[in-house]
């Protein structure tokens, strides 16, 4: 029972400059949502065509729903989060997380679609997407300045290069959105 006179201390202010705050990926939920949709539409779409043809039974229902849900699988999104000194991903069933102040690579790693390997010097290792980086420039800072704390420290021993390149598309894209906001495009 707490009483009005409660002697213990209470927190005052934010932390400073904002650094103990947690970013998270602002687009995160829209994906999730798109992937789902994406998934239901072709759950929804086979079961109309398998009713159509009248050969829809239970057993093929359950077989569409299986389908679908792999497609939910494959396309469900990685949750990017970012605190001071540190970058997280987290898909369904893992959460991999490096410290960004002591990073000793950034590489990219080209394929169907581009990712950013960044690993750390206690082994800890994740895979992101740039394009999540552009979209949050609030993920982006917090990646920056402990790449930037790692590079002074001396343990950033490959990617700096990697890493301008992808600054300098984060500027051009924040300022591209902000003459967009004001209407000077």
């Amino acid at each position: 029972m707490e009483h009005g006179n409660d002697t213990r201390p209470q927190p005052t202010g934010a932390h400073p400059s904002g650094t103990g705050t947690v970013v998270h990926d602002r687009g995160w939920t829209q994906d999730a949502r798109t992937s789902a949709r994406c998934a239901g539409a072709l759950f929804g779409l086979l079961l109309c065509v398998d009713w159509a043809a009248g050969s829809l039974t239970w057993w093929r229902g359950a077989l569409w729903l299986l389908l679908a849900l792999l497609l939910l699988l494959v396309l469900f999104p990685v949750r990017v989060s970012a605190g001071r000194n540190w970058l997280a991903t987290r898909r369904l069933y893992r959460t991999r997380r490096v410290r960004t102040d002591l990073l000793t690579a950034v590489r990219p790693l080209e394929g169907v679609t581009q990712r950013l390997v960044l690993r750390d010097a206690l082994g800890n290792r994740i895979e992101i997407d740039p394009e999540v980086l552009v979209r949050n420039p609030e993920l982006w800072y917090r990646l920056d300045e402990g790449a930037r704390g790692s590079e002074a420290a001396g343990t950033l021993l490959c990617g700096t290069a990697e890493l301008r390149h992808l600054a300098r598309r984060v500027d051009r894209e924040t300022a591209l959105g902000v003459f967009r906001a004001s209407g000077l495009e």
